[in-house]
This record gives structure tokens, C-alpha cells and sequence, in this order.
């Protein structure tokens, strides 16, 4: 149990840890290309906050996966 739980740790910051690198490389993109985004209907944040979503609902499955382990560890 307390691999999996450690697995589930590192697995929770990998899903942080991609959309911080993702959101920033895209702001970068935005701020080096802007013209590229001005062309699209919607703002260039939008795939930004999408990605947010998702993280966010990977994030609370993972912490409650975390929780009912660590309620079984005890």
C-alpha cells in the first residue's frame, strides 16, 4: 500500500507539473507569436483553462484514490 500511495504522490505532482510547463509554453508561444492567435475566435487562454479543468478533476481523483489509501495504511 504505501507504494502505491507514494506512486499516486509522484503521479499527482507529474499531472501539477505538466500543465504548469504546458500553460507556460503557451504564454510564452503567445507572447512570441501573438498575430498566430488573433486569428482564432477564441482567446489564446481558453486551451489554458481547459487543460486547468482537467488537471483539476485528475487531481481531486487522485486525492481521494490518496485518501481511501491512506484510510486502509491506518
Amino acid at each position: 500500500m504505501k507504494k502505491l500511495y507514494g506512486f499516486l504522490r509522484i503521479l499527482l505532482w507529474c499531472f501539477i507539473g505538466v500543465f504548469l510547463g504546458s500553460s507556460l509554453y503557451q504564454y510564452l508561444d503567445y507572447k512570441a507569436h501573438p498575430g498566430l492567435y488573433e486569428m482564432q475566435s477564441a482567446p489564446w487562454y481558453t486551451a489554458i483553462q481547459i487543460r486547468g479543468l482537467f488537471t483539476i478533476v485528475l487531481v481531486v481523483i487522485t486525492l481521494a484514490v490518496m485518501a481511501i489509501i491512506r484510510k486502509k495504511m491506518k
